[in-house]
């Protein structure tokens, strides 16, 4: 499948309720299922070069796999919360509940795997690590994509100097470039790269021109977190990081100003001991389309079996 077929969810809220959209790649049947979720104002097309690579090297191991990349409310195709203090967490983590238990329902999922990027990462985190939620299966890998319990405050101010500036951009050659201004720690992409990485953040508008594809109003909870109300989750995030039991591996921008060589040498320290891998030339975060970035999560996720060679070893 080189295209994702685009499905919607009801999930419960303090409103009326709202519609989650998500994006499924290869065999719906599958009993092993990625979910890849992504950054705080991204959206679930940022994994189709992923989604790709993971399906082939599924398929030259004779697997079939289920790879499903939600737009986490308020982002792509989702609706818009009515509340604005409903973009945080606890509504997150709780259709991401709803989305497993429904695709446990389309079929049983026997293994699953998570990538998370930046927020996407603190909700699988979250997932793997709590106790007493209803998971269909537990984690059994966790990809941690430039994040970690321990957030740094001046990457939080640095986002929040952009989040819910939505703009107007006449053009989408001119949404990208304005976007690609903000994005340095991405790291380095071919013209044609980030115009694919950004083409699924714009939307037209009645008017003519395009917008973000987002909620400007998830900037508003964003907006109220202290440097005490950080220190408080923090000491939460590390208790819920020691009791993971997933096979971990985190990946780090060596630029990051998000996830510091201190957090990602303590992640694989304790807890599940994480496996930490750094990308030189990378801030927060990278996207996963560089070819050496995709072949580590690659055969992290999809590992050769013995006495094979992985593909471009």
């Amino acid at each position: 499948m080189t295209e994702p077929q685009l499905h919607h969810l009801s999930c419960p809220d303090t409103a009326e309720g709202h519609r989650m959209a998500w994006w499924q790649w290869g065999d719906a049947r599958a009993p092993q299922l990625v979910v890849c979720v992504h950054g705080l104002s991204r959206q679930g097309r940022d994994f189709d070069v992923l989604a790709r690579a993971l399906l082939r090297q599924a398929a030259a191991q004779g697997q079939a796999l289920r790879v499903v990349c939600p737009d986490v409310v308020g982002r792509g195709e989702s609706d818009w919360l009515k509340d604005p203090m409903g973009y945080q967490f606890p509504t997150y983590v709780g259709d991401m509940l709803g989305l497993l238990g429904h695709l446990q329902g389309q079929a049983p999922i026997q293994a699953l795997d998570w990538v998370g990027t930046s927020m996407g990462g603190l909700i699988g985190m979250t997932l793997a690590g709590a106790p007493g939620l209803p998971l269909p299966a537990p984690v059994r890998r966790l990809v941690l994509n430039d994040v970690g319990p321990t957030v740094q405050w001046s990457a939080i101010e640095r986002i929040g100097q952009y989040l819910g500036k939505s703009g107007h951009f006449d053009t989408v050659e001119g949404a990208a470039a304005a976007m690609r201004a903000i994005s340095n720690g991405f790291g380095p992409h071919t013209d044609e790269e980030w115009l694919a990485l950004s083409r699924p953040m714009l939307r037209p508008l009645p008017q003519g021109g395009y917008r973000l594809h987002y909620d400007p109003a998830i900037a508003v909870p964003y907006a109220t977190v202290t440097r005490e109300a950080m220190a408080q989750g923090e000491a939460a995030l590390w208790q819920v990081y020691d009791q993971i039991q997933a096979q971990t591996l985190v990946l780090r921008g060596a630029d990051s100003d998000l996830l510091t060589p201190a957090t990602a040498q303590a992640m694989a320290a304790r807890g599940p001991h994480a496996r930490v891998v750094e990308f030189a030339g990378v801030g927060h975060a990278p996207t996963l389309v560089a070819q050496d970035q995709l072949r580590v999560v690659l055969d992290f996720l999809l590992p050769p079996h013995p006495g094979e060679v992985a593909p471009g070893s």
